[in-house]
């Protein structure tokens, strides 16, 4: 900062010497940017959770597609992300989930003893909410 000091008729002009500051607010700003943009973009794996008997399959392959669970006990009950969810809702939450992952996979974990049409009325709800890639989970089976 220039200071102006008259001394006996004269001016003389200083300079006051200040230690340079690091401001850390855009330093921390920039970092919470950064660690939302990795939220958002991260892709979390979201399980039925419910314990199911899945059913056997030789030609059974892991998919590395990011994908929904989708629950189905042998009674026939519903869960999605561990929460009982009922038919017509499957199709709402299947939309939502397409939106946030496009070209996401549908892997419907089914117990072998769940009622057949009940799997099929599932499957229709989330092909009805555009899922392309639906998918039944089995265990595979061991030479």
């Amino acid at each position: 900062m220039l200071n102006s000091r008259s001394r006996l008729g004269g001016s003389r002009l200083t300079i006051d010497s200040a230690e340079p500051e690091l401001n850390m607010a855009p330093l921390i700003d920039m970092i919470f940017i950064l660690l939302i943009f990795f939220l958002v973009t991260a892709s979390f794996v979201r399980q039925s959770g419910v314990e199911i008997d899945r059913p056997q399959a030789a030609s059974a392959m892991p998919t590395d597609a990011a994908a929904m669970s989708l629950g189905l006990t042998q009674t026939g009950d519903l869960f999605i992300e561990g929460r009982p969810t009922d038919l017509p809702a499957v199709r709402g939450r299947v939309e939502l989930f397409l939106m946030e992952t496009p070209g996401g996979a549908v892997m419907i974990e089914a117990d072998q003893a769940c009622p057949t049409g009940r799997l099929i009325a599932v499957m229709d709800q989330c092909r009805l909410a555009g899922a392309e890639n639906i998918a039944v989970s089995a265990s595979r089976i061991s030479p």
